[in-house]
């Protein structure tokens, strides 16, 4: 693997004495596309967090683009290039797709006192707006309210104001969690189609997308690393596989894939 552009050393995190995350060292290599996968309980969305500074760790170091962000707020840590999405679609539901990616669009502005001036300041974003709903295949919804959309286009209008903030590496909580198999199709061509330039760090349960996407997985359980390598190496593993199917299943189990245990 190349030098990592983000890499976690022992990263820990207790709750009144459990510990959802147990000294995991995670190297996601830049320019890559990463899945953090496991079954529930894992730790994969407490690593999420703590990697993006809404949780603070218990013990251990983080580092992005070799710097230590292990004491960043969140803010700060946005603003280095690393930015992400959530399980749960997080868009402003009467607002437009197009005024949804101004929005993120205007933190150019900095503190600005915006809501004393014209609401046509803000128009020198909407070119650059419409190119990122383009971008993720919503142009022609602009003008729609982001509650209209179908909820596979939320989560693309979630990734647009996600690349408003023109991030360096971006980490994807689930983005095909829920979705029809046609939106599941179009939000894997679009994370392609996204990547360049970029690094992405992704949960993900649909193992047929982390096969088909990714270079390289890391495999939680328990809150600590189990498995790392290509989607070959690791669905082989008879530990992964005993992981998803909940079962001491040996190495020549009838079924050595865990795909088919992927919304365990």
């Amino acid at each position: 693997m190349s030098d990592p552009i983000l890499e976690t050393e022992g990263l820990t995190r207790e709750f009144r004495g459990f510990i959802a995350v147990n000294g995991v060292g995670l190297r996601v290599a830049a320019g890559t596309i990463h899945a953090l996968i496991g079954p529930n309980g894992a730790g994969k969305t407490t690593c999420f967090n703590l990697l993006t500074k809404f949780l603070a760790p218990t013990r251990g170091t983080i580092r992005f683009k070799g710097r230590d962000i292990t004491g960043a707020q969140p803010a700060h840590v946005a603003r280095l290039g690393l930015v992400r999405s959530f399980q749960i679609s997080a868009v402003f539901s009467h607002l437009t797709a197009l005024q949804n990616v101004r929005l993120a669009l205007q933190r150019a502005r900095g503190g600005s006192f915006d809501f004393w001036r014209g609401a046509k300041v803000l128009d020198i974003y909407n070119a650059r707006a419409a190119e990122l709903l383009d971008e993720v295949g919503l142009a022609e919804f602009a003008e729609t309210q982001a509650g209209q959309l179908a909820y596979g286009r939320k989560r693309a209008l979630e990734i647009a104001t996600t690349l408003a903030l023109d991030p360096e590496m971006m980490l994807l909580d689930e983005p095909t969690a829920g979705m029809t198999h046609a939106d599941v199709d179009r939000i894997v061509a679009l994370i392609r189609r996204v990547r360049q330039g970029r690094t992405i760090l992704m949960v993900e349960h649909n193992l047929s997308v982390v096969e088909g996407l990714c270079d390289h997985i890391t495999v939680l359980t328990r809150g600590r690393v189990l498995a790392e390598g290509d989607y070959a190496t690791v669905s082989r593993n008879p530990e992964v596989i005993a992981a998803y199917l909940g079962t001491d299943a040996p190495a020549d189990a009838a079924n050595p894939d865990p795909a088919s245990a992927a919304h365990a």
